[in-house]
């Protein structure tokens, strides 16, 4: 590609012209036309707009580096010239200093760069017929209405060719290329032209300059205003349509218009929009199951028979139970727990298990679906062959190619940024980066539960004194409650504050690595950023589900943290209201932060921008100097905006048994998304650069990863958070005879069974209760269930046999679960193909036609131009034997 740039499209590529052969902009007074996207001539169109400041007007910076900055900045512009782009300069109409250069690629250049880059363009209109679905009359009242934005024309599409050029759908020169598809070749071309050579190392690029502050924008115009259509009848109109029909909130319970999206912002966008909305339309289904699931628990609480034993006086009330730290923490009665066991009745139920099961299986179904609509996509965006055939080298990446090395499959030399050995060293460096960065997530975790364990121990000593005349606070506020709260607020702080910094490294790692391509470097950003993410969002809820509690010792021996705090124990009820808890804080924090930086920011700002330039002009303002003082979309485009939806994601998968309304909450917060995302793309942000994207990168294997990981997660939440497993235990097996008293399986009895005994004269002096003993018993129940023999037995506070056959059955159902829904998995994943047969013809019949009309009409014109001179070479054969009297 580098070899094809040099010699055929960038003739000039590599040369810096003398000061007297510079060639420069043509200048031009704004038209006062604000509409136009034209140049002066009205023939035109302006394909890119790059900003710079005048240097002769500058008061910031040395001379000798202003005189710098704007020789680059003229060999820059020279050697654009010099590749066929044409650029007209004007100066802007509310700060004399910004200098506005519009760029216009014609014909030639557009058909030169179009066949270099593999763009895909009409060969002739799609002659396949399709079939109309049953559910189309449904379908049509959420759709956009075709009489507004018309839908797109399907066509077959091939590689463009020039000496092909009469093969392709061609009615008009000037909208053969679409607006969007001109700004990607006019890109192509400003990231690969040079402005300098310094110690014979080329440097090129419209990024470099835009770092290095020479040019302070560079970004394809929007085509209209989103609060009106354009006064010029040859503009489309185009974003106004965006904004009424798709980003404006009245539209919330209506589709999207892919195509149209496609159209206006490129495929990588288009695609994004494609997977949110159909991940939040397989939302719809989780979340109307996990409603029915809660309603379930809502149905079922007031028969919970061990939450009515703890809030009754005569159960509840008459167990004591020990101290939850040592010296400073009393002795508390069950019965305060009793507003978090009838809670508690609601999420773990049979519904949960029910529901987990389900959403095990609801990922397989989203996934394969998934792959099927993407795939579709792919053909109809024209990216099926994309990266084999299409994608370039990252600038960045050609600039470092200085070492030779021998192709192996060509067998001819290739530069390349390093050798083998410093591809080593460099892989070398970064994976231990990214291990330091995650060990350091680790210890701020650790930090979260440190403080955990001993805050716990002041509010248990201080709690009770201050709030021991209100009853009704003490049933809420408790020692346990306060610290859950406390420190999911504190880890909220703390996951902001280091995804921050972890986008920095991550980003400094990525570059270091340096990828070859646009797409290999997302997907290295992409891996890594979402392993900080991972560890940084879920460690503590993995922390709550599946260690708190459940190393503790018993009141006799505790087991300590560090040596020094005693580690914490659950609830009677378990941990899972507190993971709850835990989740809630964190998303729904989340979900505002994410707002506030992705709305409000850019609103402000913009709202700023507006109201001081309003007050420095009253002129009529151009197109261009309006997108200029719109915000930047930023390098990582929509990175953030997938990160955002594949945490949330984790959480709906993940961590779904303790909390079957997340799907509920995620779909209201996505159809909020599509429209917010969609309101900032149209309104606040610059136009992005049009970019391909065949699927969702890097972001699939980690939805597969989670998903394969939910099964787990989730199987475990219900055995070892949850107290289901303990409770049908109890239920079929102790309840009865030769373990029970009863003559029928109940629930009955439940609380005093599980709750092991132990005697207060057992206490160490390191752990003994500062707080008197009242009344005359003798004995405190351990708070959390940990199944011993009670005092006085022969094997006194050791494991009895309920414990052992907890165990047996939590283990059990671990792996019943899993293999029932990892086979599940299996067969849906078999059954349903990831390309539909409808795909799979389109494809067959534009790889036929592409033959047919490119191929076949070759050897048609070479058989007459043969046949051509055959005849010539027979007529002179007869004129030379034929008689002379003839």
């Amino acid at each position: 590609l580098v070899l094809e740039l040099n010699q055929v499209i960038i003739p000039t590529y590599g040369t810096v012209p003398d000061q007297q052969n510079l060639h420069t902009p043509e200048w031009v007074d704004f038209d006062d036309k604000p509409d136009s996207l034209f140049f002066k001539d009205g023939q035109r169109r302006i394909d890119f707009v790059l900003v710079y400041e005048d240097e002769s007007k500058k008061m910031t910076h040395k001379r000798s580096d202003r005189k710098k900055q704007k020789r680059k900045r003229q060999v820059y512009e020279s050697n654009l010239i010099n590749n066929g782009l044409q650029l007209e300069a004007t100066r802007s109409v509310l700060d004399e200093k910004l200098i506005f250069v519009k760029v216009h690629a014609p014909w030639d250049v557009l058909c030169t760069y179009a066949e270099v880059m593999h763009i895909k363009l009409p060969l002739q209109h799609n002659d396949l017929k399709t079939r109309g679905s049953a559910f189309n009359w449904f379908s049509r009242l959420f759709r956009v209405d075709e009489n507004i934005i018309k839908p797109e024309q399907e066509f077959f599409t091939a590689p463009f060719q020039k000496e092909h050029l009469s093969n392709f759908y061609i009615q008009d020169k000037d909208t053969f290329f679409n607006p969007a598809t001109r700004s990607r070749i006019v890109h192509f071309i400003l990231s690969r032209v040079e402005y300098a050579t310094k110690n014979n190392v080329k440097k090129f690029g419209i990024n470099k300059l835009l770092d290095t502050g020479i040019y302070k924008a560079a970004f394809p115009l929007h085509d209209s205003s989103f609060r009106h259509p354009s006064a010029d009848p040859n503009c489309p109109s185009e974003r106004y349509l965006l904004y009424r029909e798709w980003a404006h909130p009245k539209n919330i319970f209506k589709m999207q218009p892919l195509d149209f999206i496609r159209k206006y912002y490129g495929e990588k966008i288009g695609i994004y929009f494609a997977w949110l909305g159909f991940y939040t339309n397989m939302l719809t289904v989780a979340a109307v199951v996990g409603v029915g699931c809660f309603l379930y628990g809502c149905l079922k609480k007031d028969n919970c028979t061990w939450s009515q034993e703890v809030c009754d006086p005569n159960i509840g009330g008459n167990i004591i139970m020990c101290p939850q730290c040592d010296k400073v923490c009393t002795y508390w009665n069950l019965t305060i727990t009793c507003e978090s066991s009838k809670k508690l009745c609601i999420f773990d139920s049979f519904g949960t298990l029910v529901f987990a099961v389900f959403m095990g299986i609801w990922v397989t179904f989203f996934l394969e679906f998934w792959k099927r609509r993407q795939a579709e996509l792919e053909y109809e965006w024209d990216t099926v062959e994309y990266l084999e055939q299409e994608e370039q080298v990252r600038p960045e990446y050609e600039a470092r190619c200085t070492h030779v090395v021998m192709n192996e499959i060509t067998q001819q030399e290739e530069h390349v940024p390093y050798t083998a050995c410093g591809k080593c060293v460099r892989m070398t460096f970064c994976t231990s980066a990214i291990f330091f960065w995650i060990l350091l997530i680790i210890a701020s975790v650790v930090g979260i539960i440190v403080y955990r364990l001993s805050v716990f121990l002041v509010f248990s000593a201080k709690l009770s004194q201050h709030i021991s005349g209100t009853e009704a606070i003490r049933k809420y506020l408790t020692p346990q409650t306060a610290t859950s709260v406390t420190a999911s607020l504190i880890s909220f702080v703390v996951i902001m504050i280091l995804n921050i910094i972890y986008e920095k490294v991550a980003i400094l790692i990525t570059d270091f690595e340096l990828p070859r391509t646009q797409t290999d470097y997302e997907n290295s950003l992409t891996t890594k950023m979402f392993l900080f993410q991972f560890v940084n969002y879920y460690s503590s809820c993995f922390y709550i589900a599946f260690f708190k509690g459940k190393f503790v010792g018993h009141p006799g021996s505790p087991v300590y943290w560090l040596g020094k705090y005693r580690n914490e124990e659950c609830d009677p009820g378990g941990c899972l209201l507190e993971l709850t808890t835990q989740l809630a804080i964190i998303v729904g924090g989340k979900a505002i932060w994410n707002n506030i930086q992705e709305v409000l920011l850019p609103l402000v700002k913009n709202l700023i921008g507006r109201y001081s330039a309003a007050g420095r002009s009253e002129n009529v303002v151009p197109r261009w100097e309006h997108d200029y003082h719109l915000q930047p979309i930023g390098k990582l485009g929509l990175f953030y905006e997938y990160l955002e939806m594949v945490i949330q994601f984790g959480f709906v998968t993940l961590f779904v048994a303790s909390f079957p309304l997340a799907p509920l909450l995620a779909l209201i917060n996505n159809m909020l998304e599509i429209r917010l995302d969609a309101w900032k793309l149209t309104t606040q942000f610059r136009r992005m650069v049009p970019q391909k994207a065949q699927d969702i990168g890097a972001w699939q294997p980690i939805l597969q990863g989670i998903a394969i990981l939910a099964v787990v997660t989730n199987a475990m939440i219900i055995a070892f958070t949850s107290d289901m497993i303990p409770r049908l235990v109890y239920y079929w097996s102790f309840s009865v005879p030769p373990y029970g008293s009863h003559s029928t399986h109940t629930m009955k009895g439940y609380i005093n069974s599980t709750l092991s005994v132990f005697n207060i004269s057992d206490f160490k002096n390191a752990s003994k209760p500062f707080s008197p003993w009242f009344g005359n018993q003798t004995t405190c129940r351990q708070v959390y269930r940990d199944l011993r023999y009670p005092p006085g037995h022969q094997h006194q506070y050791e494991h009895n046999i309920y414990y052992w056959h907890v165990i047996a059955a939590k283990l059990a159902f671990i792996i019943v679960m899993e293999h029932v829904i990892y086979f599940v998995k299996f067969i849906i994943s078999y059954i349903i193909p990831d390309v539909s047969q409808k795909t799979k013809s389109k494809v067959k019949r534009e790889k036929y036609l592409t033959q047919k009309l490119l191929h076949e009409n070759d050897l048609k014109g070479v058989k007459n131009n043969m046949g051509k001179a055959a005849n010539k070479i027979i007529k002179g054969v007869d004129s030379t034997f034929r008689p002379k009297d003839e």
